[in-house]
């Protein structure tokens, strides 16, 4: 489970569930706030800012994968990490120069869920 989803479980545990104590919800939320502004701070690096928040939803999980490796969490050499990357790179390059829609970006870069 990817940290962004695992994330959003424990928020809507914490919102719904019955122990829904006032702590947990703040921290849960704090947290929630710090990731955001995380993200955000990553894709203004990369010049990403501007993108519309379907095509960033699309590709946030890469973005912080992106991070992790420069930060030095860990590497990989793997083909197809690299060839997601490839992917993720042109549809944002296309959708920045205009040759496609974010909603034509964001469904090509759709992972299928098993």
């Amino acid at each position: 489970m990817n940290t962004a989803r695992k994330l959003r479980q424990e928020i809507k545990e914490a919102v719904s569930g019955p122990k829904a104590g006032t702590q947990k919800k703040l921290k849960l939320m704090a947290t929630a706030r710090g990731e955001r502004k995380r993200m955000e701070e990553i894709f203004s690096l990369l010049g990403w800012s501007e993108l519309p928040e379907e095509l960033k939803t699309a590709v946030a999980a890469d973005v912080k994968g992106y991070a992790d490796e420069l930060e030095g969490r860990y590497s990989t050499r793997c083909e197809y990490v690299q060839r997601r990357r490839e992917s993720v790179d042109f549809w944002v390059r296309s959708f920045k120069d205009g040759f496609c829609s974010s909603a034509t970006a964001a469904e090509a870069l759709q992972v299928p869920r098993q």
